[in-house]
């Protein structure tokens, strides 16, 4: 959904992207596309490709594929749907299976940009509903588009409660007062919160206490 959005993620269509349609019932999305009949770019291919390779079974690849695709279309089109299922030498249904339970991707349009506020018990506890009521209100007010912002029921950082995922940056502790920031971030396409980020060699884990050990790049 592009724009905002106060509501957590809502249910998904259980059918295949382009086989929604009485008309399409002709259709069957039991056929795996021939990638000679596909058109995929080159960069998109690769990426799968490459994906595919690290596991010894290359379906095990399809949520880092689903992943390219929808950065390249924006979201999971029945075109991006085709052209993972080409690659990956499976259907377009088996695709959709996959993609309709997760709430990360999109097999409708959605904003380019997202945030996404962990609202699960750890970070509930921890005020996450008033900082993502935050992040809503300065977005509402910067007139901030193009942007996914909804609640998120966990992304597994509980260490960081309350956190958020911003264009796949773990961020956090976060606070109300920090909305601002994240919402210029996004608008300016910059990191937010410079030494708050998951990956952050400077990130302070709640408590304070020394942040992690760089790990020397071998010789």
């Amino acid at each position: 959904m592009v724009g905002l959005d106060r509501q957590i993620a809502s249910t998904k269509p259980s059918v295949a992207a382009g086989w929604d349609l009485p008309a399409d019932l002709d259709k069957d999305p039991a056929v795996i596309p021939q990638l000679a009949d596909v058109r995929v770019p080159p960069e998109l291919k690769a990426e799968i490709e490459y994906r595919m390779s690290l596991y010894p079974d290359p379906r095990s690849a399809v949520i880092p594929a689903l992943w390219a695709a929808q950065r390249q279309h924006g979201y999971l089109s029945t075109e991006a749907m085709q052209q993972v299922a080409a690659v990956m030498k499976v259907t377009p249904a088996y695709l959709s299976s996959i993609a309709s339970f997760y709430d990360m991707l999109n097999e409708e349009p959605a904003g380019h940009h997202y945030v996404f506020v962990c609202t699960s018990v750890s970070c509930h506890l921890s005020n996450a509903k008033a900082v993502f009521d935050a992040i809503v209100e300065a977005a509402e007010e910067s007139g901030l588009g193009d942007t996914d912002i909804r609640e998120f029921e966990c992304l597994g950082a509980c260490d960081m409660q309350p956190m958020a995922s911003v264009d796949g940056r773990y961020i956090g502790p976060l606070d109300p007062s920090d909305a601002p920031e994240i919402v210029a971030a996004v608008r300016e396409g910059r990191k937010p919160l410079p030494g708050r980020g998951l990956e952050d060699s400077d990130h302070m884990p709640p408590g304070g206490g020394d942040p992690p050990p760089q790990e020397e790049a071998p010789q």
